[in-house]
């Protein structure tokens, strides 16, 4: 039976051209906090990085909304996303264990992975933010501060300390990521909002079911194919006008 402090959280995933629905339960309180850690009011500074969406738009392969499509959804699935999603996994684990050496190998393995130094940037520079925000607004059991940590990791740590469930983090943190991409796409191609939304509504299930997926695997699974992504965030820092600063 629900009851109103009860909301179930519907869990997607694609498997060979079908859907398949499963669901897990958040609590009211755990869904609120999920809802400001990935808010866009949440001051981790999301808005400025384009994960090198400018530089494909100025090389005009992000020039409608397909090609942003095609960029986005290959960062989740084959890029970044899918890589982080795994970190994010084995560091909440790492946490929710009490295993300080393990949770020192997903952090110096997350900052050893990025291809650039936009990209580490990007992920350092919200991770710190991210990790002072909670414990100044949600201290829990363990500080999150301090030394430089990536922002998969700092998500990981803070949803093992909080008692969030690994997946509907790890689903949070993927649609995030998205649709702070889709945000860059309204603002570059220009994309309409409509359009835009439509786009976030397009990219949601692969979010969760890479999400699904990545928290399964284990951490010598991490890896991409992006490559153009990663080529194009090299080449963004050598741009002479951005918006955004990957």
């Amino acid at each position: 039976m629900l009851t109103g402090t009860t909301i179930i959280r519907a869990r997607t995933r694609t498997v060979m051209g079908t859907m398949t629905i499963t669901s897990e339960a958040l609590d009211a309180r755990t869904l609120a906090l999920v809802m400001a850690w990935f808010s866009p009011a949440c001051p981790i500074g999301a808005f400025s990085y384009s994960h090198g969406v400018e530089r494909l738009n100025e090389d005009g392969v992000v020039a409608d909304r397909p090609g942003a499509e095609a960029a986005i959804r290959l960062a989740l699935t084959d890029g970044s996303g899918r890589s982080d999603a795994i970190l994010l996994a084995h560091a909440y684990r790492a946490v929710a264990g009490d295993d300080e050496a393990a949770f020192h190998e997903v952090r110096t393995l997350a900052l050893a992975l990025v291809p650039s130094m936009e990209r580490r940037e990007e992920t350092v520079y919200q991770g710190n933010a991210f990790a002072t925000i909670v414990d100044a607004a949600w201290p829990g059991a363990g500080a999150l501060s301090g030394d430089d940590v990536p922002l998969p990791v700092a998500v990981g740590a803070a949803g093992a300390l909080h008692g969030v469930p690994l997946v509907p983090l790890a689903q949070a943190f993927l649609g995030a990521f998205a649709a702070n991409l889709v945000s860059a796409a309204v603002r570059l191609v220009p994309l309409g909002q409509t359009d835009g939304q439509r786009l976030t509504a397009t990219l949601a299930p692969v979010a969760a079911a890479v999400a699904v997926e990545a928290v399964a695997l284990p951490l010598d699974a991490v890896g991409g194919a992006a490559i153009g992504l990663d080529l194009a965030s090299m080449r963004h820092e050598c741009q002479e006008v951005r918006l955004f600063r990957s």
